[in-house]
């Protein structure tokens, strides 16, 4: 039975606020940690970055779904949203060469979304209370019922989520013949940082999140890649002791976000849940080394602790975020280790960032001319 948008939806948060909405066609209920996202294009790559895992997503622009969907705007292998809410869906779409709809690409993959939310209200208040989880509802549930789902839903804080997006076994990308070779660990890799890699004459082999250094090796690699990723880095304590290994070998090493955090892990510097995070398109960041402002593409609750990387002699702080102080990027004094929180990719995004490919390539250059 396909639902129309006179049906009447729910968003429930976990402190009992209620926000109203109506369906946009698809009946179900879902739950996760509700957050936002300040982006005013690239939906279709943010419905399918498996950083945001297990989070409900709460778009800041009035329209989704105006200009459909396309195959080539894919960061992953699906929809890793676990639903959404939106003040305007539409069912229509205006780009000529799109695929099909938002909507058929929803129903499809039975995804939960709720429009004609007052989200200048709900971003207002969870900007004010903090990132929550939350339960929407479109098939007629009562609040108690609701409230029941909800009460089950595990906290985001300590929450373990790199192996449910991770490849299950390792892959190949780029060209066998590129002079560069790089062992990536998938935390939840988007594509385009492989469409990065391979566009500076990489060849990537992509392994499991909890392959180990032997199994890294076995690649022979040039350098050694950590991705991003949705979840708490610190419960991945075996994937932190392997960061420790690879950056024993004294080869170049790049982590973006859950990456980055893990590589600070790595070196008994720790991470904490941030209140709201930072996701969107426009993220101003300083590079400490060249004195340049950046504009960023970012995605990420937790980050590193600022007081504790100024306190490690091994590590310098690269890059901050310019309206928090946050560390958004580290590197090691004596290794040619670096990483940043956020996504030089730039899917969605500026491209102020992706010199950083440039500097991994030059380390992996480096070193093979040595």
């Amino acid at each position: 039975m396909k639902y129309t948008s006179k049906d009447k939806a729910i968003v429930l948060l976990s402190d009992g606020t209620i926000f109203h909405g109506k369906s946009v066609g698809i009946k179900g209920t879902t739950t996760g940690e509700i957050c936002f996202n300040t982006g005013v294009t690239g939906y279709q790559e943010i419905f399918t970055d498996p950083s945001y895992f297990g989070q409900i997503m709460l778009s800041t622009v009035a329209h989704i779904g105006n200009y459909g969907v396309h195959n080539d705007e894919v960061d992953s292998d699906g929809i890793k949203i676990s639903g959404l809410v939106c003040k305007n869906f539409s069912k229509d779409f205006s780009r000529p060469d799109a695929d099909g709809s938002l909507y058929d690409y929803f129903e499809k993959k039975n995804l939960v979304a709720v429009s004609d939310v007052d989200t200048r209200a709900l971003v207002s208040y969870i900007r004010d209370n903090g990132a929550m989880n939350a339960v929407i509802s479109t098939d007629g549930k009562s609040i108690e019922e609701l409230k029941e789902i909800l009460a089950a839903v595990p906290n985001m804080n300590g929450l373990e989520l790199a192996s449910a997006v991770s490849t299950k076994e390792p892959y190949f990308y780029g060209d066998e013949n590129a002079t560069y070779k790089v062992a990536a660990l998938d935390f939840g890799i988007k594509t385009n940082i492989l469409r990065c890699l391979a566009a500076r004459d990489c060849y990537v082999k992509v392994y499991p999140y909890n392959a180990t250094l032997e199994d890294l090796n076995s690649f022979n690699p040039d350098g050694y890649f950590l991705s991003n990723g949705p979840g708490d880095p610190q419960p991945l304590t075996q994937v932190i002791e392997t960061a420790k290994d690879i950056i024993a070998t004294d080869k170049p090493v790049f982590g973006i976000c859950l990456g980055h955090q893990i590589i600070a892990l790595s070196q008994g510097v720790n991470t904490y849940k941030m209140f709201n995070g930072h996701r969107g398109i426009n993220h101003p960041i300083m590079n400490a080394v060249s004195g340049k402002g950046e504009i960023t593409s970012q995605n990420h609750g937790f980050a590193v602790v600022r007081e504790e990387v100024e306190q490690n002699p091994n590590l310098e702080i690269t890059h901050y975020h310019l309206n928090d102080n946050t560390v958004a990027g580290i590197r090691l004094k004596d290794k040619q280790v670096f990483s940043v929180q956020y996504h030089p990719e730039s899917s969605p995004g500026p491209n102020d960032s992706k010199y950083l490919f440039d500097e991994f390539v030059s380390y992996m250059k480096e070193q093979k001319g040595a």
